[in-house]
């Protein structure tokens, strides 16, 4: 690009804000050979596991367990196993909160039809989603980004529908996907090279970003290289598994779209957020940057799109954004570093007066119909957090990673999360390294390259996903809407991403999407709240054949969830905490079968 810098401010700091469109790209850089899978099926991963860890073939096994001053044998053979039956073959894709025929019942207006829409628990599925005939394992990452096995998403239509932008190619028994977009059909790297030019990506300060309407997500791909990660979403629509491919290629997405309720992230979350040809309406239905050299073709007059633009940048001005560049298709917005520079805001902006900007849920835990209560999006603007001087960073200012995965969060530091000190989160960060320790003494292929797409489903402080920091890795650190604090800022401070979400429903993502799963006291969190049959099957629908769970929990609690376990076809073996068997949290180490569509699927016996 021609132009370079900050204009003239030459202080970096990721908690500014820039926000950047170009034609129809958006930009907001936000400173605030594969084989067979299966179990004798010639998978080299797998017979590696079976080598190495233990838990890669788990038997069932009686724990002996003390708690107090007394022994004795935990006994889960109370009861018979309940048996879970595969659901059909048409359910192979099966996305509960974003079924298509339930979609349709939805006004289309904003794209209602397009958001969260869960099944009430009549309709409610009490089965095993099968995989496809022929699933595989995916590639290691990095093959992953560039190749996925057709059998594992068999669909061909953005092979012909996005042909000539380079998203997707069908080439035998394997797709591949050769770094084009929408808005850079030459190559995702080329493209973020361009943006490099403006904004300090690849210095650790631009850390987090948001990628909205992702495609099959190959900017995000391309951004791990520089240390940027990237929180990807997209419809499930007309253009076919693209969150899919995303998934299966390696790279964090979810199912997802900007309608008419609030995204499930907190506040000053992300260091750069991207619009790449998104088809949002900036401005209610306003025009993309690059009109000025299509308006013509598009047979609409200047006059018009001009006025929309103009409404564009005055949304922009209140939002207290500044333009650092535009050039072709491509301008780039930049957030202020506090309110002191925001002075359009006190002639026209409707400021929200929430007391939580990261309330961001439900309105209630009430189901009505087949709907639930999500919270609308509102037009206002967030405020910034209280300053004290011009040049003070509002929220605090944030390290470049990967110092700041490591460095007191400033939501911790200001005291701004009740019950979290300083000393508590270094005792956290200590807590979990040792627990990772464990666990890989049982699972000993943690740090293999097996797992790439890792879920902890009580994030916390986000300890879990800083012990396990591997660019062989990510994780989506999820924060339950019910948990006791709120704690998912503090994770973005980190470095890492995360979202929020009631494990009373479906999470916003395709079958088989995880490879290794983190469960820690999820039972106990959700007792008496909802089903944790309904929980576990979510866990089965959303893990990859042979991925791997870890619970972590209460002595009785796991016994329940392995009584369930074992009509799941999860091999499992549970052991005592690290300190030894007079604590009386446990954990359960699973690992799912392989099996697929079409098979004579009765679970065996145990």
């Amino acid at each position: 690009m021609a132009t370079k810098g900050n204009s003239g401010d030459n202080r970096t700091r990721n908690s500014v804000s820039i926000f950047i469109v170009a034609g129809l790209c958006c930009f907001f850089y936000l400173l605030g050979a594969w084989q067979r899978s299966g179990f004798g099926k010639g998978d080299s991963i797998a017979l590696e596991i079976t080598k190495k860890a233990d838990c890669s073939i788990l038997s069932n096994l009686n724990i002996e367990t003390n708690h107090g001053d007394e022994a004795g044998t935990v006994d889960d053979s109370e009861s018979e196993s309940k048996v879970f039956e595969p659901c059909d073959d048409r359910y192979i894709d099966y996305t509960p909160c974003q079924d298509q025929m339930r979609a349709m019942t939805f006004p289309r207006e904003n794209m209602n039809y397009r958001e969260r829409h869960c099944p009430p628990e009549e309709e409610k599925l009490h089965c095993l989603v099968p995989a496809p005939k022929g699933y595989v394992t995916p590639f290691p990452w990095p093959k992953s980004r560039d190749y996925v096995p057709f059998a594992n998403a068999p669909y061909k239509s953005l092979t012909v529908e996005k042909a000539v932008q380079n998203w997707i190619q069908y080439e035998g028994s394997v797709f591949r996907f050769p770094g084009g977009g929408t808005q850079f059909p030459h190559g995702a790297d080329a493209y973020i090279d361009e943006l490099a030019s403006v904004i300090p990506i690849g210095n650790g300060m631009v850390r987090t970003a948001l990628d909205t309407g992702c495609g099959v997500a190959s900017w995000g791909a391309y951004l791990f290289k520089r240390n940027v990660l990237a929180m990807s979403f997209a419809p499930r629509d007309s253009h076919e598994a693209q969150v899919q491919f995303a998934l299966e290629r390696g790279v964090p997405a979810v199912i997802g779209v900007l309608g008419t309720i609030k995204l499930p992230y907190p506040s000053r979350a992300f260091d750069m957020a991207h619009c790449s040809r998104c088809l949002i309406p900036w401005g209610a239905n306003g025009p993309p940057i690059n009109w000025r050299t299509n308006y013509q073709a598009w047979q609409r007059p200047k006059e018009e799109l001009e006025e929309e633009q103009r409404k564009i940048e005055e949304i922009a001005k209140l939002l207290c954004w500044e333009k650092k560049h535009e050039k072709g298709e491509i301008a780039v917005w930049r957030k202020r570093v506090n309110k002191e520079y925001c002075s359009e805001r006190d002639s026209g902006a409707a400021m929200c007066e929430s007391t939580n900007a990261n309330d961001v849920w439900r309105l209630c835990q009430k189901i009505v119909g087949a709907m639930s209560l999500y919270k609308n999006m509102e037009a206002c603007v967030t405020p910034y957090p209280e300053t004290s001087s011009p040049d003070e960073v509002a929220g605090g200012e944030l390290k470049a990673f990967p110092e700041r995965l490591h460095d007191v969060p400033p939501r911790i530091a200001s005291e701004s999360v009740s019950g979290v000190t300083v000393e508590s989160f270094q005792d956290d960060n200590k807590l979990w390294r040792k627990h990772l320790k464990a666990y890989k003494r049982v699972n000993k292929i943690i740090d293999s390259g097996r797992y790439r797409n890792i879920m902890d489903m009580n994030a916390g402080l986000g300890s879990f996903a800083a012990a396990i920091d591997s660019p062989k890795m990510w994780v989506m650190n999820v924060m339950p809407t019910i948990a006791e604090r709120d704690t998912l800022g503090v994770i973005y401070e980190r470095g890492l991403i995360g979202i929020y979400h009631d494990w009373c429903e479906a999470f916003s993502t395709y079958p088989r999407t995880y490879d290794l799963i983190h469960a820690n006291g999820v039972f106990s969190l959700y007792k008496d709240k909802c089903n944790a049959e309904d929980i576990l099957l979510e866990v089965d629908r959303i893990l990859r054949p042979e991925g791997a769970v870890i619970f972590r929990d209460q002595v009785d609690v796991l016994v329940k969830v392995k009584r369930f376990a074992t009509g799941m076809r999860w091999n499992t073996k549970m052991v005592d905490h690290e300190d030894g068997p007079l604590v009386p949290e446990k954990v359960l180490f699973v690992v799912k079968q392989y099996w697929v569509a079409g098979q004579n699927n009765s679970t065996p016996s145990r």
